[in-house]
């Protein structure tokens, strides 16, 4: 369990403290403080004239109550017994040594291993003092006047009588961009609503502010490409993708998530031709609006804010135009933010007043922690629009510690939003496990509550949208930082995270060195916070050794004497130290164990009310692959799978010229892969089947494999890559547009074979690389297509 160190007394009052972050000046020299060689909590026993098994600090037992405040109003000093080395402390309640050393010692606080209190100190012999200091006093973590290390001290005020910081907005991940979400929506249940409740759920796990979703463009947007609720002009379907469930179940766990919507990628038509979004941009705004209003109609969801275009060049003429849109139909609450990218929009907006007036918050992705001057002038709500995407184990948690506070404490940003929202698309795609956490095995139901969630927690469970910041410095003396947050009706929040440089370094940007050492930090409450007599304590430590780390424990909760606590603060670690009682580390049970993905997969595509447009398993990478009714089909291919994105979209990456949708185990060797096939365009279409499909993502368009080809010409090619270029065999296969054939292709070690309708076509073609891959189906170009009855057999 966590070592607890926090301690209640009556702190120095400021004309005892000659310097600001000095508690007291003692009356005679104290011995050099030298740092500790080790965080551990571990001490050197020697004996002493209680049993020292009381003392003893044990991963399954918490530090007894009475260490934390042996009596209200009366600080907790070095021990509980009645006498002894160290025994109360300084000052305290009682003395020092077997008998003790007075009932009132020095003073009515105390000063042990569990605390450093003063109160008022009567006069005393120094020299009495100094004998003291030497046989019992203890700054460090461990057991009273045990050799523990002395720590710097310094003291922090928090008080909200002398004026608030900016507001809190919250704190939120993405779904998208792209397609991180994609196999969440496959969990079969209770999984599938455990894993919705360790997100959205208040009081539970992450119990997220915000939730920020793409709007599907039906281009590549990292992991894969979200369907659009437009891919023509004249077509609307706002049932398409799951976005849509996502909000909804956020929505139904916390109906007071803020949720916003972002573009990374456009349909075609709205570029009419060109690759940029902004040459017609009341078509665009049109795109965008209708969006926000199917998502009322269709779903009963109120979009809070709306984005431009993710991480790509903003235009101030459409941001108006957007404006003027919203405003006219009534939609004047919906905010925009701008611009997703870097600070640059605010440059603009501080010399436009116009699109000043346009813009609700300035938001930047991965800043650093950082702010800049115009950002400061334009007066707006600063966010982090997305941040974090880092590996989520212990070092991806300690980033995103650090910077949930740090982006106030240096930028002022009032909200941080991690990309990604869960983990739920296959592994080896670009950023495998940046997500809060990981639920990539819907076939076998196996998730994982990953560290990031229950830092999260520490923020989430015990704030709201609305609350203020306080305006206090935020650095702590020793390295690290903390935020104070109050609701103005007398609850009080305080962050606390000691985050190391090299424990918490995210992917982006480079972080420049500092230190963070073990330290003590004083708090004094003034004004209307002196009257907290209690704050509930919840505590984290990131263990980078063993892997075993504490997460958001609560511990015993922490008396507050006089207005003033302080708290023996290690490295790697976050304290919640608040008000609020609500806060809870809810569990389910646990998931089944993981599995790989289904050696022997079958997927014949017959269900006619599919409760989502994508069939499951399948990560559409470049195009749109949906269930389809083939109405004009009377024999056994009624309902299908189609490729349904005619026009390359609008494109946020270097999208492949040829559509894939990539399905299985990433290292699967020896596969067959069988589907029938149905070419739609005539002369120069074509579709493949594919295994050892090796990339995908950002990278599609590298991406290298077997892919065995028919065109509706009636050739046949097998090349080892997406793009085609190197063709390992070439010929006649007699295929033709406008009928189903089957295709089978068949890998094993370094040769592989094609059949067609059930008879060769092709084999003894030798495979050098790659060595491993998924399978795959796509067609040649942006092309109708249709596929049925697929199978894969791998071993």
């Amino acid at each position: 369990m966590a070592p607890q160190r926090l301690h209640s007394y009556s702190a120095p009052t400021p004309s005892m403290a000659a310097r600001h972050h000095t508690a007291w000046d003692p009356p005679c020299p104290l011995p050099k403080w030298q740092p500790p060689t080790s965080t551990s909590t571990g001490w050197k026993p020697f004996p002493l004239p209680f049993p020292l098994a009381k003392w003893r600090r044990s991963a399954l037992t918490p530090r007894p109550p009475q260490v934390i405040a042996r009596l209200r109003g009366h600080a907790v000093g070095g021990g509980e017994s009645p006498g002894g080395r160290g025994g109360a402390g300084r000052g305290g309640e009682t003395g020092m040594g077997t008998e003790g050393m007075g009932r009132n010692g020095l003073g009515p606080a105390g000063m042990g291993a569990a605390g450093m209190g003063a109160a008022a100190l009567p006069p005393r012999p120094a020299a009495l003092l100094c004998v003291w200091l030497l046989l019992g006093s203890s700054w460090g973590p461990g057991p009273p006047g045990v050799g523990a290390v002395p720590r710097p001290t310094a003291t922090y005020v928090l008080d909200a009588d002398s004026g608030l910081g900016r507001q809190f907005d919250g704190i939120g991940a993405v779904s998208g961009g792209g397609a991180t979400s994609r196999l969440l929506v496959n969990y079969e249940e209770p999984y599938r609503s455990q894993i919705l409740d360790y997100l959205f759920k208040p009081n539970f796990g992450a119990s997220l502010h915000i939730l920020k979703v793409e709007i599907g463009g039906d281009g590549q947007s990292t992991d894969g490409t979200e369907p659009s609720h437009m891919h023509y002009e004249n077509d609307e379907n706002y049932f398409r993708g799951y976005e849509w469930w996502l909000m909804k179940e956020a929505k139904k766990r916390n109906p007071q998530i803020k949720l916003i919507g972002l573009p990374w990628t456009f349909p075609a038509w709205i570029g009419k031709g060109e690759n940029w979004p902004y040459d017609y941009p009341h078509v665009t705004a049109y795109y965008i609006i209708s969006w926000i209003l199917g998502a009322k109609q269709y779903h009963d969801l109120d979009i809070d804010y709306i984005g431009i275009w993710n991480e790509r060049a903003f235009n101030s003429k459409y941001i108006k135009v957007l404006r003027q849109s919203l405003d006219r139909l009534g939609l004047r609450n919906i905010g925009i933010i701008a611009a997703d990218g870097d600070w640059n929009i605010s440059k603009e907006m501080v010399v436009d007043p116009y699109l000043n007036d346009a813009v609700q918050v300035v938001g930047a992705h991965y800043p650093g922690t950082k702010t800049v001057p115009n950002a400061l002038l334009t007066q707006k709500k600063l966010w982090s629009s997305e941040d974090y995407s880092t590996f989520n184990d212990e070092v991806g948690a300690g980033c995103w510690a650090r910077i949930l506070n740090q982006n106030y404490v240096n930028g002022n940003m009032t909200s941080t939003i991690a990309w990604n929202l869960v983990a739920s698309y296959y592994e080896d795609l670009p950023f495998g496990r940046c997500g809060l956490m990981t639920a990539q095995e819907p076939w076998s139901g196996h998730y994982k509550v990953e560290a990031p969630i229950w830092i999260t927690a520490h923020t989430t469970q015990f704030t709201q949208p609305g609350w203020s910041y306080l305006q206090v410095d935020g650095h702590l003396e020793g390295g690290g930082s903390f935020v104070a947050l109050t609701d103005g009706l007398g609850n009080l929040t305080i962050i606390i995270e000691t985050m190391t440089h090299n424990h918490s370094q995210c992917i982006r940007p480079p972080l420049p060195h500092f230190n963070v050492s073990p330290q003590r930090a004083t708090f004094y409450l003034k004004g209307s916070f002196y009257l907290v007599e209690t704050l509930q304590v919840w505590y984290s430590r990131l263990d980078f050794e063993s892997a075993n780390s504490i997460l958001f424990k609560q511990l015993q909760p922490l008396d507050v004497w006089r207005g003033s606590f302080s708290i023996d603060l290690d490295v790697d670690e976050v304290y919640t130290l608040t008000t609020l009682k609500t806060g809870r580390k809810c569990s389910c049970p646990e998931p089944p164990p993981p599995q790989p993905f289904p050696s022997n997969y079958k997927d014949d595509f017959n269900i006619r009310n599919p409760p989502f447009s994508e069939a499951p398993n399948f990560a559409d990478q470049t195009g749109v692959f949906e269930y389809f009714i083939n109405g004009s089909d009377p024999g056994d291919h009624v309902f299908t799978l189609r490729q349904v994105v005619v026009q390359r979209p609008i494109t946020w990456v270097s999208d492949a010229d040829q559509t894939i949708s990539i399905i299985g185990n990433f290292h699967w060797v020896n596969l067959t892969v069988t589907c029938d096939i149905y070419i739609e365009k005539q002369d120069d279409g074509g579709v493949f089947i594919a295994g050892r499909v090796d990339n995908g993502g950002i990278y599609v368009r590298r991406t290298k494999g077997v892919f065995f080809w028919v065109y509706a010409d009636g050739t046949y090619r097998v090349t080892g890559d997406l793009a085609g270029e190197e063709v390992l065999m070439k010929g006649l296969s007699g295929v033709r547009a406008n009928a189903w054939h089957t295709l089978t292709l068949n890998i094993q070690g370094a040769s592989a074979s094609g059949l067609l309708n059930g008879y060769p076509l092709w084999e003894n073609v030798t495979i050098s690389k790659p060595s491993n891959g998924w399978a795959a189906i796509g067609t040649r170009s942006f092309e109708f297509a249709q596929f049925d009855n697929f199978h894969v057999e791998a071993s």
